[in-house]
């Protein structure tokens, strides 16, 4: 019961926050009659103290600040809205609590949405937030798909990272040889158990996530692939997917034509990167670097000998 009621009092914060980012400035009396008109209301007016409580709880969770223009319309805002489309943690979370809320009352249409699903771990993601607050090293028993068996260890939890729907913890353990070693990548649906210990830990000085995963596209990283420039020769209708969703931050369109587009990356093509443009092998050309284009050739020339084997 008290689970479900938190999940309401979130989805009302999400409903508060949608509204006011997506009317820019609003007054109270305006924000009032939208909630009323909102299933979420119940049809009862929202009270000024209670808006008032939320706006406090929504600072200190989202830190998303609300202000008043205090003359005029004594509309109300998002006064740090550059930080909330410039954090990529704040974006995420308030998009998140956006889209759960709009969803929150579809039961009469469930049957009609369509969803993916999550793989397991995602219920580590609480200890292992806790233990990254608290610089508390981590006890886990972790298994590779390559492993025979499971291992059990200790690590600091550094960096989490979200990638095509898995979790990603990136730490490092504290027993020689691997506390002089780097950090390692574990993926949460394959962690078997895990609690926080006593011990704790300092963070390095030098640590910062988006440093470790700068250029590269993924969650592969330390296998000695080099930053490159490369350059894709994309079909017109394929390019719009890029545009509306590109393949990475780095990406920019330097040609457009009516039957192609021409993009630049400046990345690490590691196995998860040539992974993505073989998804769309038909639609996208590598152009450079030359090794890049070498490599993905042979690819293509190994699944075609695949494909006309005879039986």
């Amino acid at each position: 019961m008290s689970n479900n009621r938190g999940q309401a009092t979130f989805s009302k914060y999400a409903w508060v926050l949608d509204t006011i980012y997506n009317a820019r400035k609003i007054s109270f009396k305006e924000l009032n009659e939208k909630w009323v008109e909102d299933d979420i209301s119940g049809g009862v007016e929202l009270p000024k103290r209670t808006f008032d409580n939320w706006k406090d709880e929504i600072a200190d969770i989202f830190g998303i600040d609300i202000a008043n223009e205090n003359c005029g319309k004594y509309r109300y805002y998002i006064e740090n809205e550059g930080d909330l489309e410039g954090d990529n943690l704040r974006q995420w979370l308030y998009k998140t609590f956006s889209i759960g809320n709009a969803l929150s009352n579809c039961q009469s249409i469930k049957d009609r949405i369509v969803l993916e699903s999550v793989p397991a771990g995602r219920e580590f993601l609480p200890t292992i937030v806790e233990a990254m607050k608290a610089n508390r090293v981590l006890n886990m028993t972790y298994q590779n798909f390559e492993a025979a068996e499971e291992t059990n260890f200790d690590v600091k939890p550094f960096f989490i990272k979200l990638f095509r729907q898995r979790w990603y913890l990136v730490g490092q353990g504290t027993v020689p040889p691997y506390s002089s070693m780097p950090p390692m990548i574990y993926s949460l649906d394959r962690i078997h158990k895990l609690h926080k210990t006593e011990q704790t830990f300092e963070m390095p000085e030098d640590a910062d996530a988006k440093q470790y995963f700068k250029g590269y596209f993924g969650i592969i990283r330390g296998d000695g692939t080099k930053i490159m420039n490369i350059k894709l020769k994309v079909t017109a209708k394929q390019s719009n997917y890029l545009r509306s969703l590109p393949l990475h931050q780095s990406q920019k369109e330097v040609e457009r034509t009516n039957e192609y587009s021409i993009f630049t990356l400046r990345l690490r093509p590691t196995f998860d990167f040539i992974q993505e443009l073989f998804h769309n092998l038909d639609t996208v050309e590598v152009l450079e670097p030359a090794e890049l284009r070498t490599e993905v050739a042979a690819i293509v020339e190994r699944m075609h000998e695949t494909y006309n084997k005879q039986e």
